[in-house]
């Protein structure tokens, strides 16, 4: 009998447990890069949003390395209670497993997605080194002196798989070179160290507007309403290079879909603010809103993509 009250006494706690309303308490959104940069910025924009919608904090919990992926394994062991969140990109659902081994979670499958944030145009520019003003000047200088001409990338991320796939597709041979973050590239390429770079619009438009760099080629469908002199790359004779830097809020596999949904609803609420609107627009962002499926079925078609891309740019992790 004692066995059987235990047992009913258990069941209670639980149920009651069950039906406590989420949230109560703070939510941590796991961010793999470091403080600072555009996609962190973008999640502390995210935490706004959602804290301001769902009525508790959350914080931005910085967790960079590995490609990505550190972070991304955390929040996959995660209790999928709604509580721990990633930022998701192409870094780390994509590129760092694919460069990466025994990274702890399965890209397709570790995580459900919550909500598309937002997506950043990335931009082919060039330094004073370079004469070329078009991206057909850089493929036809490329291929007239093989070798002479050079791309900054921050080696592993996104820019490095951009300007992998820009060499195959026009059969080029640039180049590249690796460096430690966006920073550093934009040193190099200001200062003539360095010919060419590929950046999203968010970091490089400041830049555009000093005249310290200019764009060659914009790598979305459509031109940017901030460059709308600067033709996309497609214009520009590469059928279907189209790349973005976009984010997304994930969740350990398993969440309820109770507790997905909720989550979806506070971030495409809070994403409607003046606030966050203003902000987005100084980095070119676009949002996103739509529901979880559709961020999944997203993520399932850029997944191969920037999986192809890593592989052209025959990184080998230490």
């Amino acid at each position: 009998m004692r066995r059987i009250a235990a047992a009913l006494a258990m069941i209670v706690v639980l149920s009651a447990a069950h039906a406590e309303p989420f949230p109560t308490r703070t939510i941590r959104l796991i961010v793999p890069y470091p403080a600072g940069g555009a996609l962190d910025v973008m999640a502390r924009l995210v935490a706004q949003s959602l804290s301001g919608s769902i009525g508790q904090q959350v914080i931005v919990d910085n967790r960079p390395g590995a490609g990505s992926t550190l972070a991304g394994r955390d929040v996959a062991r995660a209790e999928p209670d709604g509580y721990t969140l990633l930022l998701g990109s192409a870094a780390t659902l994509a590129i760092g497993p694919a460069l990466f081994k025994d990274i702890g979670y399965d890209p397709a499958t570790s995580f459900s997605p919550v909500a598309f944030f937002s997506t950043v145009p990335y931009v082919m520019i060039a330094g004073p080194r370079t004469s070329d003003r078009t991206v057909k000047d850089v493929i036809a200088d490329a291929k007239a002196h093989p070798g002479k001409l050079s791309v900054g990338v921050p080696v592993g991320a996104p820019p490095h798989m951009i300007a992998a796939w820009f060499k195959d597709v026009t059969a080029t041979d640039i180049l590249v070179v690796p460096y430690k973050g966006a920073p550093a590239v934009f040193n190099d390429l200001i200062g003539g160290q360095i010919d060419l770079g590929f950046e999203s619009a968010s970091i490089t438009l400041s830049h555009l507007r000093d005249g310290s760099v200019r764009p060659l080629g914009v790598a979305m469908r459509a031109r940017l309403p901030d460059l709308p002199d600067v033709p996309t790359m497609i214009e520009s004779g590469l059928a279907d290079f189209v790349a973005d830097s976009w984010c997304g809020v994930m969740a350990p596999a398993g969440t309820p879909a109770e507790i997905v949904n909720k989550l979806n609803a506070a971030i495409n609420a809070g994403v409607k603010s003046a606030d966050i609107q203003a902000r987005l627009k100084t980095m070119a962002a676009q949002t996103r809103p739509g529901t979880p499926q559709e961020f999944a079925a997203f993520i399932a078609e850029e997944r191969p993509k920037w999986t192809a891309m890593a592989k052209l740019s025959n990184i080998r992790p230490e």
